[in-house]
C-alpha cells in the first residue's frame, strides 16, 4: 500500500418515532476534521425532513452542524457522505519519548504559564462524563508503567494489554455502561476499550483524548486481506500526548497505531463530546434507531472530478 489512501464513506442514521415529533434540535459530528494526516475532498449532509442548519466548530475545534426541524415528523434520516484522503504517518521510536513520570510531572502547576501545546493537552487530563479517575485504573495498568519507562512504550503496552485481556462483544454494553463495569467484565466494543485506556492514562496523570471516526472495511479487490475490528460502524480510538512527538493515536480494539485504515471525524474528552448525532425532541414517544456505515477504499482516479481543487 502506498503513502495515501482514498476513501468514500457513507453514514446513515434513521429514527422512526411512534408519534409525531413537533420540533427537534440536533448536534451533529459528521464532518471530518482537518488533520495533518488526512484531507477531506468532498462532503455533504442530507436531512429528511429538511430543517434549519448552522455550521460551526465546537470547543475542541471539531466541525459541527446544528440542526432544527420545526415541522411535524414521524421519522428522521440523516445521511453523511464524504471522500477523504488519508496519508501515512511516520513510525515513531517509542524509546525516544520522554519517561512517563516526567511527562506527568510537566503538567503540575508552576508559576510560569505553560506553552500552548501543554495548555491544550492539559484539558484532557481530568475526569469527564464517561471517564473517571480511580486508583483501580492505575493499578490495572501498573505493569505497563514501570519507573522510567518511555511514555510511548508504556502506552503501547497498555494498548496490547487491553487488546489481550478484553473480548470484543457487540451488544454486551451500552453508552450507560461504566468504565468500572467494563474493566470488571473484560468485554465491550471499541468505545469501551477507548474509555478504559483513557481512564488508565489519566489516572497516571497523563493526557489522553477520545477520537471518533471510521475504520476501513474490505472490498472485493482486497484479496487475502481482513477488515479491522469495528468496520461497518463508527469507530473509536485513543490519542495520547507523547512529548516530543505530540499527539499519538493508538487503537486498542485492533492493537495497533491508527494509520491508513483510520478516518478521524472528531476528538474530545470522551464519547459525550463527539457523539455523531444527539439532540432533544418534543413529542415522538417510543423510537427505533438504525445506523448504517460503509467505508469504501477507492482508486485515486475514481474520485469526483474537481474534488482536489
Amino acid at each position: 500500500m502506498n503513502g495515501v489512501v482514498r476513501y468514500r464513506l457513507q453514514h446513515v442514521t434513521r429514527y422512526a418515532y411512534a408519534a409525531e415529533v413537533m420540533i427537534s434540535q440536533h448536534l451533529l459530528h459528521l464532518v471530518p476534521r482537518p488533520a495533518p494526516y488526512q484531507r477531506c475532498l468532498d462532503h455533504s449532509i442530507e436531512v429528511t425532513p429538511a430543517g434549519h442548519r448552522v455550521d460551526g466548530t465546537d470547543a475542541f475545534g471539531n466541525p459541527i452542524v446544528r440542526l432544527e426541524i420545526d415541522v411535524p415528523h414521524t421519522s428522521l434520516t440523516v445521511t453523511s457522505r464524504m471522500e477523504v484522503d488519508v496519508h501515512a504517518r511516520p513510525r515513531l521510536p517509542a524509546s525516544e519519548s520522554l519517561p512517563w513520570e516526567r511527562v506527568a510531572d510537566g503538567f503540575r502547576y508552576r508559576a510560569v504559564p505553560p506553552g500552548r501545546d501543554l495548555l491544550d493537552a492539559g484539558r484532557f487530563r481530568y475526569e469527564s462524563p464517561h471517564v473517571h479517575i480511580k486508583r483501580e485504573y492505575a493499578e490495572f495498568a501498573a505493569d505497563c508503567f514501570a519507573p522510567g519507562r518511555p511514555l510511548l512504550a508504556a502506552a503501547e503496552a497498555l494498548m496490547h494489554k487491553i487488546h489481550a485481556e478484553f473480548r470484543y462483544e457487540p451488544g454486551t454494553t451500552t453508552i450507560g455502561t461504566s468504565v468500572a463495569e467494563v474493566l470488571q467484565e473484560r468485554r465491550g466494543v471499541c468505545q469501551d476499550f477507548a474509555h478504559v485506556m483513557i481512564a488508565c492514562l489519566r489516572s497516571r496523570g497523563l493526557a489522553a483524548r477520545y477520537v471518533s471516526g471510521y475504520v476501513r472495511g474490505v472490498s472485493s479487490s482486497d484479496e487475502g486481506d481482513s477488515a479491522p475490528v469495528g468496520a461497518g460502524a463508527s469507530h473509536a480510538w485513543v490519542s495520547v500526548w507523547v512529548p516530543p512527538f505530540g499527539w499519538v493515536d493508538l487503537d486498542p480494539t485492533n492493537d495497533k497505531p491508527a494509520g491508513l485504515d483510520h478516518v478521524a471525524i472528531a476528538w474530545g474528552r470522551d464519547f459525550a463530546d463527539v457523539s455523531p448525532l444527539r439532540g432533544t425532541i418534543l413529542g415522538g414517544g417510543h423510537h427505533t434507531l438504525e445506523v448504517e456505515v460503509t467505508v469504501e477504499r477507492i482508486a485515486i482516479a475514481d474520485a469526483r472530478p474537481g474534488a482536489d481543487r
